[in-house]
């Protein structure tokens, strides 16, 4: 999509070099945290630990039974790693005991020695403050209805977060890692002393050092440069900016310092005279539309700019028009249309590889549009059939 020479961005930048690519902010979020398994070693080792911890307790129902059993013993509903961790020992344990094979008891018995090490627990309690903290963002980008001027509002608060969590909770994480460690009766390494891998090699830097250095700094850091190269001042400001467009509680976001930012960014679109006369044009686009009851009820500026073509502000109002249809033209960084090429992947399978546009597109807006669908009754369905032609075949 984003090639340098052949991507479609470099493609349509050929023909628009106004033109900017914004990628679905739901993605790069995601990608944003996936960078730190694959870059950083220790996260690369928990991450593939947990992999072959998920193979291990869904091998059987068995191994299943156990950790449903402890739910209704204990009658709780916990669903991380952290809060999971006495079943998923003890199912371990019952695998290193029992497993159907020499290569599962080995695993199995791998994973436990990595998972009384201070090191697991460690990586446990950053790795979930790393999604607490991106848990409101990301919840708010896979809204269908999504707001997408409230996630670029979000978006610039989370930098804000992660940059006050690395310099502010090293200590306290550490206090809670210490006492999981104490409840769980696995051994505690002295913060002075130096630090000791995996393999039982002593280094020259101390665990104070290679906990809040090596792995918390690192870490945040990674995700820190990571987020503010994903989620770049351009594609942020920009869809701030056309925010200012919207009629929502009367005018209530219009903002002609943005607006006229906003026609900086479309260089070829509007020379400097015009930006000129922009400004003052704003400001009688404004007076004149707040007092006007046929823009009060709109929804958004595809019906504003239908509207003034409709009462022929267009013409009163050329500059904020040409700006209008400009701002329609961006692709909306939205969960949604992930969602449509992940439907399409799923229906146009090798075994239905010439279905025609028309019916991958009819497929593709069931898929879509499920819950809209779920108003359609199957009497009406079948009726509509029914009148369609005659059949061989009662429905």
């Amino acid at each position: 999509m984003r090639g340098a020479f052949n991507g479609l961005k470099a493609l349509i930048l050929k023909d628009n070099p106004s033109a900017y690519y914004i990628h679905c902010f739901a993605h790069q979020l995601q990608l944003m945290v996936v960078v730190v398994a694959k870059n950083h070693d220790g996260a690369d080792d928990f991450f593939e630990q947990l992999a072959l911890v998920v193979n291990v307790v869904c091998a059987s129902c068995k191994r299943k039974d156990i950790i449903r059993d402890s739910y209704k013993e204990k009658g709780s509903k916990r669903n991380c790693l952290k809060n999971l961790f006495p079943e998923v020992i003890k199912v371990l344990k019952y695998v290193e005991d029992e497993g159907s094979s020499v290569n599962n008891q080995n695993q199995a018995y791998g994973i436990l020695s990595y998972f009384k090490k201070v090191n697991f627990v460690f990586y446990v309690h950053l790795m979930l403050e790393i999604f607490g903290l991106t848990n409101t963002l990301s919840k708010h980008l896979q809204r269908t209805d999504q707001n997408i001027f409230e996630a670029v509002s979000l978006v610039k608060v989370m930098m804000k977060t992660f940059k006050a969590f690395r310099n502010n909770r090293f200590p306290s994480m550490l206090e809670k890692v210490f006492s999981f460690c104490h409840k769980r009766k696995i051994k505690i390494v002295e913060m002075s002393e130096f630090y000791v891998t995996p393999r039982n090699r002593r280094t020259k830097v101390t665990n104070q050092h290679h906990f809040e250095v090596d792995i918390f700094n690192t870490v945040l850091d990674m995700q820190i440069q990571e987020f503010g190269n994903r989620f770049s001042e351009v594609s942020t400001d920009l869809l701030e900016y056309m925010a200012a467009l919207s009629l929502c509680n009367a005018f209530s976001m219009f903002d002609k310092s943005k607006l006229v930012k906003l026609s900086e960014f479309h260089k070829t679109d509007f020379n400097d005279s015009e930006r000129v006369y922009l400004d003052g044009q704003l400001e009688t686009y404004y007076h004149s539309l707040i007092d006007d009851e046929r823009f009060s009820n709109l929804e958004g500026i595809a019906d504003l700019s239908r509207l003034m073509v409709e009462t022929g502000k267009h013409l009163s109002f050329p500059l904020v028009y040409r700006l209008l249809k400009l701002t329609l033209i961006f692709s909306v960084a939205t969960a949604t249309f992930e969602r449509c090429f992940s439907a399409m992947k799923l229906l146009k399978t090798d075994l239905r590889n010439k279905m025609d546009d028309d019916f991958l597109n009819d497929a593709l807006i069931c898929s879509v549009e499920k819950e809209a669908l779920m108003d359609v009754k199957i009497e009406r369905v079948i009726e509509r059939f029914r009148k369609m032609g005659n059949r061989r075949g009662q429905l």
